[in-house]
């Protein structure tokens, strides 16, 4: 549980700011949190920026978290980045400020366990959101879940093995890699996309791979 407190000077204790936010063990858990009955109690707190301030560095470090862990997810660094220019620039008050910043964190908390709701794992997940069209059907969906699946199975677990130790720095080993790339999405990508989509996707999940792989993730090889 995060609270916002503060010491008076010279050693005398002021009240402490009744401010907290739900944690479930050791991960916050924002997509539960009552909004409004936060809010209230933000109206009447004696140190606003204090509580905005703890807010705001929960909020970018579990967003540089998501972040690192699907590429996708760029366009919540946007929205965040937004929130915070327009109350910067005079746009917002400080009200409106945090409200805005816990419904954002409760969206932020929703996002991260998408991948439960996908039935997908998070690298799946990743794989899957790189490889969607802003515009596909169920059925498409479908597929390219099962596509993100087959792929990682096949890189990982199948042999030949592709994801060698350091493959990235070899040539030969990269053309292994994007072969086989190609081949699980020309299998499985659905029908709707066309020769150039289908180089697109390929291209991105490749890229995907590479930088994974430079990172020392171990998924990527």
């Amino acid at each position: 549980v995060v609270t916002a407190e503060e010491e008076g000077q010279k050693g005398i204790a002021e009240p402490k700011a009744e401010f907290q936010i739900v944690q479930s063990g050791k991960q916050w858990n924002l997509s539960k949190v009552d909004v409004d009955a936060l809010k209230a109690e933000f109206q009447k707190s004696p140190y606003k920026n204090i509580e905005i301030t703890d807010l705001r560095a929960f909020i970018e470090s579990k967003l540089e978290q998501m972040l690192e862990k699907n590429v996708t997810r760029i366009d919540f660094a946007e929205r965040y980045q937004n929130i915070v220019d327009r109350y910067n620039s005079g746009g917002s008050t400080t009200e409106i400020y945090f409200e805005e910043l816990m419904n954002f964190g409760k969206d932020l908390s929703e996002e991260e366990e998408r991948y439960i709701r996908e039935g997908l794992t998070e690298e799946e997940l990743e794989l899957f959101d790189l490889m969607k069209k802003e515009k596909v059907t169920k059925a498409e969906e479908q597929a390219l879940k099962n596509a993100a699946q087959l792929l990682l199975k096949r890189l990982r677990e199948e042999k030949p093995s592709v994801l060698v130790q350091d493959w990235y720095r070899d040539q030969q080993s990269q053309i292994k890699v994007k072969s086989a790339i190609e081949i699980i999405l020309d299998q499985n990508l659905p029908d709707t996309y066309d020769r150039p989509a289908f180089s697109q996707t390929c291209d991105k999940v490749y890229g995907l791979f590479f930088e994974r792989a430079i990172q020392g993730m171990s998924w990527a090889g």
